[in-house]
């Protein structure tokens, strides 16, 4: 069964841009579109569609309030923030606020149409960007010491506890116990693991 779409957006241009991207697709039907928050609300009240396309910005209510009333009164309703916002406040925002993803309005019609197939399927989705500014903004927040950075770097270069011991003039215990903070911090399970997320997070 195709998953209807409905978007929400103040700019006729997006809503036809966003339409003719997703006319051809076959499993997906557009359920219509409102230009403002109190129109979402009078269409819902007849009719709920699977997935909600919602700008942020709206001219009589923020998009990340209309997110949560919608929530509130249609749970069964997906949102998708859409948005020229990058900004990691917002995502998290709409996210806190019951949104299933979040896409930028750069989007291209894969990540359109992978942001609806993920979210009907109760999963959340973030756009490239989304996340990667998620990822930024949370490596900010983790705090390493100029000794864990050194030695997350030996080890990122494929050396052993021992060669990092003598090459810092540190105790093989020292290494594995910065080693092990490491994990902890970055909440990684393994050595391979540990080095993803630091290059992720730009640590490395």
């Amino acid at each position: 069964m195709a998953t209807s779409v409905f978007i929400v957006d103040d700019h006729y241009m997006v809503i036809e841009g966003i339409r003719s991207l997703l006319q051809n697709e076959k499993d997906i039907e557009w359920a219509g579109h409102a230009m403002n928050a109190a129109s979402c609300l009078a269409f819902l009240k007849n009719r709920q569609p699977d997935v909600i396309l919602m700008d942020i910005s709206l001219p009589d209510q923020s998009g990340i309030e209309l997110c949560k009333e919608v929530k509130e009164k249609y749970p069964s309703v997906f949102i998708v923030g859409l948005s020229t916002f990058n900004q990691q406040s917002f995502i998290r925002k709409m996210m806190d606020n019951g949104a299933s993803g979040y896409v930028l309005k750069n989007a291209t019609q894969h990540e359109l149409t992978d942001a609806i197939g993920t979210v009907v399927k109760g999963k959340h989705y973030l756009s490239e960007e989304a996340s990667l500014t998620l990822r930024k903004e949370d490596a900010t927040a983790i705090a390493l010491t100029r000794r864990e950075k050194e030695v997350l770097g030996l080890i990122a270069d494929g050396m052993t506890n021992a060669a990092i011991a003598q090459k810092l003039f540190i105790s093989i215990a020292t290494v594995e116990t910065h080693r092990k903070n490491l994990l902890a911090k970055l909440e990684a399970k393994n050595t391979a693991s540990l080095i993803r997320k630091a290059a992720q997070m730009q640590f490395i």
